[in-house]
């Protein structure tokens, strides 16, 4: 028996490998080459790039142009740019109010949800339909709820009249948390589908288990539902900060990141393909962006390894 299954099985590789004729395998090499090379030029090279340009200037005209000048960029950066400590401070209001009102927001809907009350789907589906929607899109959408003249909120509260104006964009003093409404408007429904499916994975036992004690809903939910969505949590964190750094498109819709709306993303943009083109610069802010990234993802990264890794 044994000779005839290492005689079967050279044969049965050799037809398997005919299955595969030349344009197959050129096909398989083709779709899994491309988008290989194009993920390592577009992020690996550029964010490499990015890294080594952050000690030297540069306006993008030619490589000859590139100059080293080591630390400086970074000591401009800290030191004599009024934009940059202002726009640390937006980007951390963006991570508290991400994380103190949609994602509560998102949980309780998903709680809700998961009780399988009726027409749940169109629910699920009308709540997770902002997440699906370009983000430019959504600032479009927003603008036009905001604009001072014919808004749907100055319409509810009569500030469309000359002279009640409430300008929700240009003012400093609420264009932010404008922004932040229609951005946690956008975060509550991924939040949502996050701890949906969180819930879902939840050991049935352990509610039959609560109730059967004496505990109620809410006693379960704080004690025994809760503590296991921990998993959860941590995605939700990561995922959290993560928005909040790399927000930029709402924004650079709303008004391009001034007066009172400026984020590190932004000050990138506009110092690499801006009117100064200071790639060098510009690459300093975000070589800061990635290390603050990297501070976040890297423990979480560790932490998921060592669970796959315990039998």
């Amino acid at each position: 028996m044994t000779t005839e299954r290492t005689t079967k099985s050279p044969r049965a590789a050799r037809s398997h490998r005919r299955l595969l004729t030349r344009r197959d395998r050129f096909t398989l090499a083709l779709m899994a080459g491309v988008p290989t090379v194009l993920h390592v030029l577009l992020v690996w090279v550029a964010a490499l790039a990015s890294v080594a340009l952050a000690f030297t200037t540069w306006d993008g005209i030619g490589f000859d142009s590139i100059k080293w000048v080591g630390l400086d960029n970074f000591r401009q950066l800290f030191a004599d740019n009024p934009q940059f400590w202002p726009a640390v401070q937006h980007n951390l209001i963006w991570f508290v109010v991400l994380i103190l009102i949609p994602t509560p927001l998102g949980l309780f809907l998903a709680v809700q949800l998961d009780k399988g009350i009726r027409f749940s789907r169109v629910y699920q589906t009308a709540f997770f339909l902002p997440v699906v929607i370009s983000m430019a899109c959504i600032g479009f959408v927003w603008q036009l709820v905001y604009n001072p003249d014919t808004g749907l909120i100055n319409s509810l509260i009569g500030a469309n009249r000359p002279g009640h104006y409430v300008d929700w964009i240009g003012d400093p003093d609420l264009n932010l948390w404008a922004v932040l409404v229609a951005a946690s408007w956008r975060h509550t429904g991924y939040m949502m589908i996050l701890y949906l499916a969180g819930l879902k994975s939840v050991d049935p036992s352990l509610r039959e288990a609560a109730a059967l004690d004496g505990a109620n809903e809410w006693q379960t939910f704080r004690s025994v539902i809760f503590p296991t969505l921990r998993p959860t949590n941590t995605i939700v964190l990561v995922v959290t900060i993560i928005e909040a750094l790399r927000a930029f498109d709402l924004v650079f819709v709303f008004n391009k990141g001034s007066q009172g709306t400026e984020l590190l993303s932004i000050l990138v943009t506009n110092n690499i393909i801006g009117e100064s083109s200071r790639i060098g610069y510009g690459s300093a802010i975000a070589v800061v962006l990635l290390v603050i990234s990297l501070v976040v993802i890297i423990p979480y990264l560790v932490t998921t390894f060592r669970k796959e890794r315990r039998p």
